[in-house]
């Protein structure tokens, strides 16, 4: 109906109330009232009504969704009604007629109960009978705390949800049995199955931000048991800005369950070196190149220049920059190669950033044991190219993206990482520009990272593939990764190696286990298959070589420290004498390098 219709209607119906509740009230009270005092019965009735329709406009409760009411709606009904009967005490007292304080007070109850009565049964009827679904499935709500209860009142009040919540978990016992919502407390986290299987439960949600990854992994185990589906409810600042509604739920991700808890950054120290400058990003279309620039552009630089070597990559890299932040950052995509070294020197030149952050590089290990050349002229002349072009051109800070394969490398990859990362070294030993790395474990989801490869698998049928049931790895987020560089740029004061305190590491094997039942299977339905370590592979990555590790930590969460370089001449003999060899003597050689010079000569 129309908001006329609608506020008519209620007008029409509180009066009828309004009357109901005096006249009911003072006949009850005094049945043997005289005919001179049904003239103040008269009267009393028109000053409680006009009174009434008076506070109803204070208090707008002719401007609320009753549908949805609370204890908020309840308590604006008391106020409204109390001061319409002590309004109409006092003008029964001025008018010097006698007051019935039995019959007010009766009024005062009848009133309440008649007004908020009305507005709760519409409520009821609502919720109870216009929006119930005979298709809806019953959700199991982990978490009876705020967030949970919020999800359950979504749900609720949802006309197109396809969930009805039937019950909670939860590990607080003073809430076992109880009813919130008019939704019992099943039980604590360990009740999962049981609640599942007694009451036939069809989806599970949980609905605890502040989890941790630990706790949260406990709970999936538990819903794993089943064979229900798990989801999980947005972040809460997405709910808050508006992104996403609190009934989005989504699947429980690999990411929530082997991601740690985040760092918190340093926005002081990043908006210095980022905030109106000029910032260069290589390999930007990459996974790590482009959520660094994601991650930048939230710091509002001046302009953002976009380098990589695939057209199509930052093209889209930069079509989604633009939709965003167009308007308030120049955004330059640059096509070009960091092998090729005139190209890098011109678009150094060119633009003239105030910070570096050089992602490109070939990252995958079996392929580039095949490729040793292709690796060395990525990862080793590339890198150079880039850093002594933003020596030459006066880069305020260049932050090196290396790799925990750089420790102790048996395979051509970690060791081009590592010759890299003595590049810089070397090169912040003299120049004015802060050359520092940043060395981080897998990225979750990042190209050529395993995950896609297993859920690939498993959406073909399996089986998953894992070279070792032993073998383990460190693990953090795309955008985890990509604050880590930002952060380390302004922390530099040049020839650092920061490192993340990544917790502890991960068994491939227990990551495939993880993935199958996300995706709804048991492990025996899609199966593990074991393939052997490939080339180049460890069963153990590290962070740092021991005699780099350094337990301060200059930041929450970040280590740093100064590893020992072979003379610069090494490293340009080699570069000299690159093209003369053959790949196995390229292969043994840099491995020999990156292996056999590494010690620690200062800890900052």
């Amino acid at each position: 109906m129309s908001y006329r219709t609608r506020l008519a209607v209620l007008a029409l119906l509180d009066s009828i109330l309004v009357l109901s509740a005096i006249f009911v009230s003072y006949i009850q009270m005094h049945p043997s009232i005289q005919i001179n005092d049904q003239k103040i019965l008269l009267i009393s009735g028109a000053v409680l009504l006009v009174s009434h329709h008076a506070f109803a406009i204070v208090y707008r409760l002719y401007h609320k969704a009753w549908e949805y009411a609370s204890i908020g709606e309840l308590n604006a009904i008391a106020k409204a009604v109390t001061f319409s009967v002590l309004f109409t005490a006092i003008v029964q007292m001025v008018a010097g007629y006698e007051v019935y304080f039995r019959a007010l007070s009766s009024t005062w109850m009848l009133y309440i109960l008649l007004l908020g009565g009305s507005r709760f049964i519409w409520r009821i009827t609502r919720d109870t009978y216009m929006k119930a679904k005979p298709t809806q499935k019953r959700a199991l709500i982990i978490g009876a705390g705020s967030a949970g209860v919020m999800v359950a009142r979504q749900l609720k009040k949802s006309t197109d949800s396809e969930l009805r919540a039937i019950a909670f978990i939860d590990d607080d016992p003073n809430k076992f049995k109880l009813q919130i919502l008019g939704i019992p407390v099943y039980g604590s986290s360990e009740k999962i199955a049981e609640a599942v299987e007694k009451l036939k439960v069809d989806n599970i949600i949980i609905a605890i931000p502040s989890l941790s990854k630990k706790e949260l992994n406990r709970i999936f185990e538990e819903c794993s048991k089943t064979k229900v589906k798990t989801q999980i409810i947005p972040m809460i600042e997405d709910i808050m800005l508006g992104k996403v509604s609190v009934n989005s739920f989504r699947d429980v991700q690999v990411e929530d369950l082997l991601g740690r808890e985040p760092v918190e950054l340093d926005m002081g120290s990043i908006s210095e070196i980022v905030t109106g400058k000029t910032v260069m990003v290589t390999g930007a279309g990459g996974s790590i190149g482009s959520e660094i620039c994601r991650q930048i552009c939230k710091f509002n630089p001046q302009k953002i220049v976009l380098v990589g070597h695939g057209e199509n990559s930052i093209y889209l890299i930069d079509m989604e920059l633009r939709k965003e932040y167009g308007e308030t950052i120049e955004i330059v995509p640059v096509i070009g190669d960091i092998q090729d070294r005139t190209r890098m020197f011109e678009v150094m030149e060119q633009h003239l950033p105030y910070v570096v952050y050089h992602a490109a590089a070939h990252k995958h290990v079996p392929l580039m044991e095949y490729n040793p050349r292709e690796a060395v002229k990525n990862n080793i002349f590339g890198t150079r190219n880039v850093a002594e072009a933003a020596d030459t051109f006066g880069v305020n800070t260049f932050v090196l993206i290396s790799s925990d394969k750089a420790v102790n490398p048996p395979n051509v990859m970690g060791a081009t990482k590592r010759f890299a990362e003595m590049i810089v070294q070397h090169l912040a030993q003299r120049s004015q520009t802060k050359f520092v790395a940043v060395r981080f474990g897998n990225v979750l989801g990042s190209r050529g990272s395993v995950i896609p490869l297993f859920k690939k698998q498993i959406l073909n049928g399996g089986p998953v593939t894992v070279t070792h049931p032993d073998m383990t790895r460190y693990f953090m987020t795309i955008p985890e990764a990509s604050r880590l560089v930002i952060q380390a740029g302004s922390l530099a004061r040049g020839g650092e190696i920061f490192v993340l305190d990544m917790g502890e590491p991960v068994k491939i094997l227990d990551l495939a286990k993880n993935l199958i039942k996300l995706s709804g299977y048991r492990i025996e339905e899609i199966g593990i298959k074991y393939a052997g370590i490939r080339p180049g592979e460890k069963m153990y990555e590290e962070l740092l070589n021991e005699n780099e590790v350094h337990k301060k930590q200059v930041f929450p969460k970040i280590h740093i420290g100064k590893a020992a370089l072979p003379a610069e001449n090494t490293l340009l003999d080699f570069m000299r004498d690159f093209e003369r060899m053959n790949e196995n003597d390229i292969r043994e050689t840099l491995i020999g390098l990156a292996n056999n010079k590494v010690r620690v000569l200062e800890v900052v």
